[in-house]
């Protein structure tokens, strides 16, 4: 069965041209976890310790309840049609976050008012991309 991937290695993405923030804004918490509050949980936490499908996976199984025993059979699954990667990420459309993906394709959360978001943005050794736009132009 083939497997897609939603993996990016030196890859910064910015947030969207229609982020209607200029700093970071911490996802608001509500009575059940949202995508933008697992992700961010996971990012902030561990920097550079997941790849994005250890991160949309894992959302995935927190939101669908599913057991350890299931995780390794439920993940080919999962992978086994294309994802959105984190560019379609309420964190980068949103709230101001920007996602480093490291040589070895583990991601971290990059505030856009954080300087190091600056700095990925001038580093002409890694590919730069854009998250997704909330509306049609």
């Amino acid at each position: 069965m083939k497997q897609y991937t939603t993996n990016y290695t030196n890859t910064f993405i910015e947030i969207a041209e229609d982020c209607p923030v200029s700093m970071a804004q911490i996802p608001p918490e509500k009575k059940v976890k949202t995508l933008a509050n697992l992700q961010y949980e996971a990012l902030i936490q561990h920097p550079y310790q997941y790849s994005s499908d250890d991160i949309i996976f894992g959302c995935h199984a927190i939101k669908n309840d599913i057991s350890d025993n299931e995780m390794q059979e439920e993940r080919e699954k999962f992978f086994s049609k294309g994802q959105p990667c984190l560019r379609c990420s309420p964190l980068a459309k949103k709230y101001g976050f920007g996602f480093h993906h490291n040589s070895e394709g583990k991601v971290a959360l990059i505030p856009v008012e954080n300087k190091e978001y600056q700095i990925l943005l001038n580093d002409t050794s890694i590919t730069k991309t854009k998250a997704m736009r909330s509306k049609r132009k």
